[in-house]
């Protein structure tokens, strides 16, 4: 089940974004990697979502750390 295909519908559910945003993300190449066995259609594997959620934690707010 973990390694399943799910369509884009199901990734917003898990993310919250929308199907637009999500279809932004494929057009710039940042999102989740993503198949397209026909032209109308787009799947990603759900392990492969999963990993680029984890991949996005962060552990601060600012783009550098800075130590006082």
């Amino acid at each position: 089940m973990e390694d399943d295909f799910i369509q884009a519908a199901a990734v917003s559910e898990m993310t919250g974004m929308s199907a637009g945003a999500l279809a932004q993300l494929r057009y710039t190449g940042a999102g989740p990697r993503y198949y397209k066995p026909t032209p109308k259609t787009v799947l990603y594997r759900r392990s492969e979502v999963i990993a680029w959620i984890e991949a996005s934690a962060r552990e601060c707010t600012s783009g550098a750390r800075s130590f006082a």
